[in-house]
């Protein structure tokens, strides 16, 4: 969020001294939520208040090893909290299996069960040093907070890493009932998308999730308004309050990445020239699979930016991770043309790059809302959990991408001709420049929605401040500029959406 600096020049100056009010993040220990709650955490600090981040010593590890794009001086304010945790099992991930769901990091998840003792004692030491103790937490998370319901000082707030449109569809779809809303064609179908033991794993959390006081949402009103507003309705407390700060990334990415050689070679390629390909740290695909992207990727003579990584292990830090083979010759004959990465890669930096026009993905959420924010369509190959509904959400709702393969075909192999066809389409055709201005403008729409005063995201960001801090004067700012926001809301929402 480009409000990261202005924040920090704003409430560094401020002269009225903020209540004590300390939050602790609680993350679910899967990169693509570590990463979000990492950028939460230093956009609440730039608030001048404080942020405890808890966790596994793994997890912890791994948020602050894979941190994308944040400055080190923000990392820095932020404090680290190890919680005891039971050792667990590491599995690698099996590339063979039809289910692309990441079951190999169950363990780890299971091992979160036991994390509610050690919480309940770290969260009463917090609530006798603070005014006012702020939980916010992943929902899968919520049996481990639940004791905040006991101390007097204390309140929880969810951080949902999904898509708006993917919780409203999941929870209306899980209650039986007809869709309140037209969607453009038929949902993609549940199946294969989750395992029985994360759907018992997520039913542990439901009774616990009733303690908290709100939600607050990874995206924008200015695409996800339909969604959120019937989330919003879903509520049956009916005095919970939600806000939607998101896109909650970076403009201005730490230059600690500059060095980098695949951003090198970026600044090396022609303006919105290459294609990004990645399918984010839970997917691994076949040798079989990898031969036919290859071949696919090396036909479209494009170029090409592709990060071949086997998808996360529960503890990443654990033994030897399997390197994909690439046919006989390959990373020689595309030299100049397309580079091979094996190393984490600083994704918000690759999409923001001048270079990139385009991006082949899985459709996690992350990635979704980082190329929504970065202007650059998709090409979105769903592999499991929410990806399947997001890619409807981008190529059908918001027509920023097209789609590689259906999910009903999901079992199928993807062949190099199918790839090399979408790789053109998006890349070299009329129907991809099309899609190429949509994005682009549907990126400065929510960029500024969080980069500027007024904007309706960083309007919701400081009143969910505001709220924790029972901070009067901002709550009223809050208050005046969310009543003249909304009237550009709509139109907003109706040529976006």
């Amino acid at each position: 969020m480009g409000s990261l600096t202005n924040h920090q020049n704003q409430h560094d100056n401020k002269s009225t001294k903020q209540p004590h009010v300390a939050v602790i993040m609680v993350p679910f220990p899967a990169q693509g939520h570590l990463n979000q709650l990492m950028q939460l955490s230093c956009l609440i600090t730039s608030y001048n208040i404080p942020v405890y981040y808890v966790g596994s010593a793994i997890h912890n590890r791994q948020a602050k090893v894979r941190v994308n794009g944040l400055s080190p001086h923000d990392i820095a304010k932020i404090h680290f909290h190890d919680l005891p945790t039971p050792s667990f099992a590491s599995p690698p991930p099996n590339p063979d299996s039809l289910n692309k769901f990441p079951s190999q990091l169950q363990p780890a998840w299971d091992a979160t069960l036991s994390l509610r003792q050690p919480f309940a004692t770290y969260l009463r030491d917090m609530s006798s040093k603070a005014n006012r103790v702020v939980v916010i937490h992943d929902p899968m998370m919520a049996v481990v907070v639940q004791d905040v319901a006991s101390i007097p000082n204390a309140e929880s707030y969810v951080f949902h890493c999904l898509s708006a449109f993917y919780k409203f569809s999941f929870d209306w779809e899980s209650k039986g009932i007809p869709f309140p809303i037209e969607l453009p064609k038929e949902l993609p179908s549940i199946e294969g998308c989750i395992t029985d033991e994360i759907l018992s794993f997520a039913a542990l959390q439901t009774e616990p999730l009733k303690y908290r006081a709100g939600d607050i949402y990874n995206t924008c009103r200015l695409i996800e308004a339909p969604y959120l507003d019937l989330l919003d309705r879903e509520d049956e407390t009916g005095n919970r309050k939600s806000w939607a700060i998101g896109p909650i990334l970076p403009t201005k990415f730490s230059s600690a990445n500059k060095s980098i050689k695949c951003l090198e070679w970026l600044d090396k390629q022609e303006a919105k020239s290459v294609i990004y390909v990645t399918f984010g740290t839970t997917t691994s695909l076949s040798d079989e699979q990898i031969e036919e992207l290859a071949f696919g990727l090396e036909q479209s003579k494009q170029r090409f930016l592709w990060v071949l990584r086997d998808a996360d292990k529960g503890n990443v830090f654990d033994g030897e991770v399997r390197r994909a083979k690439l046919p006989e010759g390959y990373e020689e004959r595309v030299k100049g043309v397309g580079m091979v990465v094996r190393d984490w890669a600083p994704q918000p930096e690759i999409l923001a790059h001048p270079s990139t026009g385009g991006f082949m993905s899985h459709c996690g959420w992350n990635s979704c809302i980082e190329s929504i924010t970065m202007g650059v369509p998709i090409a979105a190959w769903p592999m499991h959990s929410d990806q399947p509904r997001n890619t409807m959400l981008m190529a059908d709702i918001l027509k920023v991408g097209l789609v590689v393969r259906e999910w009903k075909q999901r079992e199928e192999l993807v062949k190099a001709s199918t790839i090399e066809n979408v790789v053109k389409r998006l890349m070299a055709s009329e129907e991809g420049n099309e899609i190429r201005k949509r994005a682009e403008e549907l990126g400065a729409t929510v960029r500024q929605a969080t980069e500027e005063e007024g904007g309706v995201s960083r309007v919701e960001l400081d009143s969910f401040i505001a709220h924790i801090t029972r901070d009067n004067d901002l709550l009223a700012r809050t208050s005046s500029l969310s009543s003249s926001s909304a009237c550009c809301d709509t139109s907003s929402q109706t040529s976006v959406v």
